[in-house]
């Protein structure tokens, strides 16, 4: 049975279509979130309107044709005072007392015991109702946050099927050559250069006269073909055999990141709070992650290396650093991580170019070393889990051979001493011998320890040093 194969024209013209599609939708979901913005707001408390609400219900039921006081009167003026303390006076205690309701109304009304629980029991509805009001308002917010996050992640995925440029022509004989020489049959090969210049080679392979070859030994060939290093896709199949299958190979970057790091638990505990990452595994890309769960001990380990994860899984799955940490920052509130909330310091280095994009939310400054000396990259937000709201600060910094990036907790922070604790391990950082990165992260890690016998806090460093191929 013939299979049909699209020529490199059709190949172009398929992704500029795709990368069409991906912008319309992107902007329908956008348009979809603006037209809520009017809409949404945040939640409030009781205000005039319930105030006026209760008092009216509870003359209806209770003064009958008596106007002695006239409360409700005086209480519909602009100016009434005694409408805004009323409410104040419900909203700290919960009800109204005796003592809050004017002395007039004391001496005349014969009725103000069941006056006064009219009122309590029409505010108490009031406030219910307002709370189920600012829940609905809070879940819809949440939506439209992910209409829009949504609609960012399509415009990314369009803009880079905009700018992946076909270049078969180019290796296909090379590459093909090269596999026939190891017995490799090739089929349906598509050659991509992104708009980064990283490469991706896509085919289907087979193995001929019964040789099999590993996936990893096949990306030599690939790179002995069109240059550079290349690694397989992790979602591919690890072994070529006789049985054709579809085998997918990425360009690793100029560049590399070797780490090292350091920690104590807090003075008591077994296990510390803190959880950090060190992904390299990922296409084009290491992820570097450091969170700190509040509190200390098992708890804050669970809940920190729970963050930890949640954004590794969606790195992975090709989300972008910012959509990941919104989409983590939401999991947070729905599934009740106010209680237990975390911060996190994400580091995303484009092994290609060298970029460096830095996720801070509520986490401490990251220190940059370099030739100008040590450069400080600082966001402060609230920690994740908060507030819906809380918006994570993209922080970009171009990396060269030998830069190093320093990721601390804030324990280590804490424990040095004076106001100016940031340019305290900023000073020291200047005068750090740089050798390897395990050593520099001892090293931070006796510094802060030097200043107290016992750590107050769980700490952690994270020291990652940059070099080039």
């Amino acid at each position: 049975m013939l299979k049909y194969k699209p020529d490199r024209r059709g190949t172009a013209e398929l992704n500029g279509y795709t990368a069409k599609r991906l912008n319309e939708m992107a902007l329908s979901l956008s348009s979809l979130a603006r037209s809520f913005d009017g809409e949404a707001g945040s939640g409030r408390g009781l205000g005039r309107e319930e105030g006026l609400t209760a008092l009216r219900t509870a003359a209806d039921l209770v003064c009958g044709s008596c106007s002695r006081c006239n409360i409700y009167k005086d209480s519909t003026k602009e100016d009434s005072y005694f409408l805004s303390y009323l409410l104040g006076a419900f909203s700290q205690k919960g009800r109204v007392d005796r003592e809050d309701m004017p002395q007039l109304f004391l001496e005349t009304c014969g009725q103000s015991a069941e006056y006064i629980e009219q009122i309590n029991r029409s505010l108490g509805r009031a406030t219910m109702n307002l709370a189920w009001k600012n829940r609905f308002l809070e879940s819809r917010e949440t939506v439209i946050a992910q209409f829009r996050e949504l609609a960012v992640i399509l415009e990314e995925f369009a803009k880079q099927m905009e700018q992946a440029v076909d270049v078969t022509p180019s290796g296909e004989r090379t590459i093909k050559r090269v596999f026939r020489m190891k017995r490799l049959a090739i089929s349906r090969l598509l050659i991509l250069e992104y708009g980064s210049g990283q490469r991706e080679l896509c085919a289907s392979i087979r193995a001929v006269g019964g040789r099999c070859m590993t996936a990893k030994d096949a990306c030599k060939l690939v790179g002995q073909a069109l240059g550079g290093a290349w690694m397989p896709s992790r979602d591919g199949r690890s072994v070529i055999t006789r049985t054709e299958a579809a085998y997918r190979f990425i360009e690793e970057g100029k560049y590399r990141l070797t780490y090292g790091v350091a920690g104590l638990p807090r003075d008591g505990e077994a296990v510390s709070g803190d959880s950090f990452t060190f992904n390299g595994s990922l296409p084009g890309q290491v992820v570097a992650s450091l969170s700190d769960g509040m509190g200390s001990g098992e708890t804050a380990s669970k809940e920190s290396s729970r963050v930890i994860e949640l954004t590794e899984e969606l790195l992975e799955a090709g989300f972008s650093a910012r959509a990941a940490l919104k989409m983590v920052n939401t999991v947070l509130l729905l599934t009740g991580g106010e209680q237990h909330p975390a911060t996190l310091d994400l580091a995303c280095f484009d092994l290609y170019t060298g970029v460096l994009e830095m996720m801070k939310m509520g986490a401490a400054p990251t220190f940059i070393y370099g030739e100008n000396g040590v450069e400080m990259l600082e966001a402060g937000e609230l920690p994740a889990g908060i507030v819906g709201s809380a918006e994570p600060v993209l922080l970009s910094k171009k990396l060269w051979d030998e830069n190093w990036i320093i990721m601390v907790s804030d324990g280590i922070l804490d424990a040095l001493p004076g106001e100016e604790k940031e340019l305290s391990m900023r000073e020291f950082l200047e005068g750090a011998e740089y050798g390897q990165p395990q050593e520099l992260a001892e090293a931070v890690l006796a510094f802060a320890r030097s200043f107290h016998g016992r750590p107050r806090d769980d700490m952690t460093v994270l020291a990652a040093r940059v070099w080039k191929r």
